[in-house]
């Protein structure tokens, strides 16, 4: 019963999509992290529907509405923590003051700057995409969020991070796990496509970047990597194939 609550939590609180079903249990949030993977899985599927639905588009235009759907059905969340990592990391202060920055919710230059990259970035990946694999677009947003669950369920939090009162249990990192081989290995194998293991490669290095940079990990920081890292994935697609 509390996975199935976690799920509704995951949903209600990581997707803009309506939720069906609202519930909200405060020791059901291990739950809710485990279940992260099964949000991409939502993400991921409608990403697929969407880029058969923007086919008969220009070229262009197909890769703008792909490039933002990532973004706007989560609410701009993760993007949110892009922007803010930007802002903290790029200041290239003390510790503290990084830390500061981190939490502060002003707009700074290298957040706009930042955000304009990878808009960019983003689209320009895109833009000479003529086909789209319905199975790597499905498993790259599941890839980055099974490593977002795992790294918020194991790396150290930041003193401030909504995860830092969470009980840590190794159980709950099964789900994560098995969505990551999954999501790795299927496209891989199948269609010989990389792209979800660049995903993970890139949230990795990203991660760990933001965690040594100011000491700890939450949800920004998770939101940086895992914003990178689908770009990575995107960017894997457009050159690779």
């Amino acid at each position: 019963m509390k996975g199935i609550t976690g799920f509704f939590m995951a949903w209600g609180m990581f997707l803009a999509i309506p939720c069906p079903v609202r519930h909200w249990h405060e020791d059901s949030r291990q739950h809710m992290i485990a279940c992260f993977p099964l949000i991409g899985g939502i993400i991921g599927g409608l990403w697929v529907l969407l880029a058969w639905l923007v086919t008969p588009l220009p070229a262009a235009v197909r890769a703008f509405i792909l490039a933002i759907w990532p973004w706007i059905c989560t609410g701009f969340m993760h993007l949110d923590g892009y922007m803010d990592v930007c802002d903290a990391v790029l200041s290239r202060r003390d510790l503290e003051t990084r830390q500061r920055i981190l939490k502060d919710s002003h707009c700074g230059a290298f957040a706009v700057i930042g955000l304009v990259l990878l808009v960019l970035g983003q689209w320009s990946v895109l833009l000479h995409v003529d086909r789209f694999p319905w199975l790597v677009l499905l498993c790259i947003p599941v890839a980055s969020r099974s490593c977002a669950a795992i790294a918020v369920l194991t790396l150290r939090p930041m003193g401030t991070s909504q995860y830092a009162a969470m009980k840590r249990n190794n159980v709950f990192l099964l789900l994560p796990i098995l969505c990551l081989a999954g999501s790795t290995v299927v496209p891989a194998v199948w269609g010989g496509n990389f792209a979800p293991l660049a995903t993970v490669a890139a949230y990795w290095l990203f991660a760990f970047y933001g965690y040594r940079q100011l000491d700890g990990m939450n949800g920004d920081i998770s939101g940086f990597a895992l914003t990178l890292a689908e770009m990575a994935g995107v960017a894997v697609l457009t050159l690779v194939g």
